[in-house]
């Protein structure tokens, strides 16, 4: 497309999110699924992310959006560009959250989406792109896993039928919460088209607060593994079974707890072990345990680092496995590679925090997120701001109004430089 004054914005300058509206979106939508610590469980496809997504539907109705969904319930608000030949910029993140989750993670980054079209709207900005915010479905994954399934189907990771099949801890599948929540779109899921993807969120981490820096622009997302351990020992009398005699499954798990954080603390700083779960039975106090199931995560921005510690884990663990008397079986149950986001989208989004005078600095996500796997399709950058902290993932969860409105004008002023500059010849 050529530069064409009829069809290009106008400098929009003074374009500023209304922060009233931003921060009351983020206070009601509390309300669904709210704790009585102050938190949020809303699990994916549950009743309470039923009643979020209506009301996101609605408010985008009401900015007089066009609202979509497709076949993995993924969630599409859309404001009209001039220029209907152009992929839509995209903005968003999810509206699930853990059992005991915080008002900010995930969540934000959609209402800011729709803070940024509701100022487009009252500004009567007309861009070239469309501008669309989406909800994915199931990022967090506490429901159904592995976490962002939907948004990996939509980047052609995970295949659809087999995501339809994955259950919940009740048995109810996704294609049938889908259904039973009216969110089963006819929309193939993947075939939207998206220009670039811009996803703002809580950092999850204690970096910026501590640097006491506003923005963290994002530049890519580190490598996880995640790992399914059995350990199958012996069940027997604890008062009667000396303990050079037992098969003691959770003296085992116990040995793989300390032995995963050791081999990441001798891979630095940025390399970390995390058993989240541990299932052991026959789960009474007068038992030796004959059976465990863990869960192992491993994370590093080097892919090749984390291989390193998957190879260590699997030597040392089968000398704990001997030395015990155990059985073990170690599944690795998710591989996400370390991901480097779009070059112009990140110095775009630096940029923009420059001339905002935003303190900033370049940061990597620690923790997952969907623009890991959009970024495997289309152009996509992050933006962070502190929670206070760095709680995330917890009904204390907190990041300050100013940050809140600083981001999302931040966010705000990338979409229109990226409308501006974004297929031009």
């Amino acid at each position: 497309m050529t530069k064409n004054a009829t069809t290009m914005p106008e400098e929009n300058k003074e374009i500023h999110i209304d922060a009233a509206s931003l921060l009351t979106d983020l206070s009601e939508t509390a309300r669904f699924g709210g704790t009585q610590k102050g938190g949020i469980c809303r699990l994916a496809l549950s009743k309470e992310d039923k009643q979020v997504r209506d009301w996101l539907s609605r408010e985008g109705e009401k900015l007089l959006c066009t609202v979509s969904i497709d076949s993995m319930g993924n969630q599409f608000l859309r404001y009209p560009g001039l220029d209907d030949s152009l992929p839509p910029l995209v903005m968003g993140s999810h509206l699930d959250t853990q059992p005991t989750g915080g008002k900010y993670d995930g969540i934000y980054g959609v209402l800011a989406g729709l803070a940024v079209i509701r100022a487009l709207r009252a500004n009567e900005c007309k861009t070239r792109h469309a501008i669309e915010v989406v909800n994915w479905t199931n990022e967090e994954g506490a429901r159904f896993s592995p976490a962002m399934i939907s948004s990996g189907v939509f980047s052609g990771v995970f295949d659809q039928q087999a995501a339809y099949k994955i259950c919940d801890r009740n048995n109810v599948s996704i294609k049938d919460a889908l259904e039973e929540t009216g969110y089963l779109g006819p929309i193939p899921c993947g075939q939207h088209p998206v220009r670039a993807y811009f996803e703002l969120h809580i950092e999850q981490g204690p970096v910026l607060e501590n640097e006491k820096k506003t923005i963290g622009v994002v530049t890519g997302v580190q490598g996880m593994r995640r790992y399914i351990i059995s350990i199958r020992g012996q069940a027997a009398h604890a008062g009667t079974t000396p303990m050079a005699l037992r098969r003691d499954a959770m003296l085992t798990a116990a040995h793989l707890t300390v032995l995963a954080t050791d081999i990441a603390r001798k891979h630095g700083d940025e390399a970390k072990a995390t058993v989240g779960e541990i299932t052991a039975l026959p789960g009474s106090s007068n038992v030796v345990c004959g059976d465990v199931t863990m869960t192992l995560d491993l994370r590093h921005p080097d892919d090749k680092i984390v291989e390193s510690m998957e190879a260590a884990f699997h030597q040392q663990a089968a000398s704990v496995s001997e030395i015990t008397k155990t059985q073990m079986q170690i599944e690795r149950t998710w591989n996400s590679p370390s991901v480097q986001f779009d070059e112009e989208c990140v110095s775009l989004v630096r940029n923009c925090a420059e001339e905002m005078q935003l303190t900033h600095r370049d940061i990597i996500s620690g923790a997952g997120h969907d623009a890991a796997y959009l970024a495997r399709i289309c152009p996509t950058a992050m933006i962070f701001i502190p929670c206070r902290d760095g709680l995330s993932h917890n009904e204390a969860e907190h990041a300050e109004p100013e940050d809140i409105v600083a981001g999302a004008n931040l966010l705000l002023e990338t979409i229109l430089k990226a409308d501006a500059c974004f297929d031009l010849t």
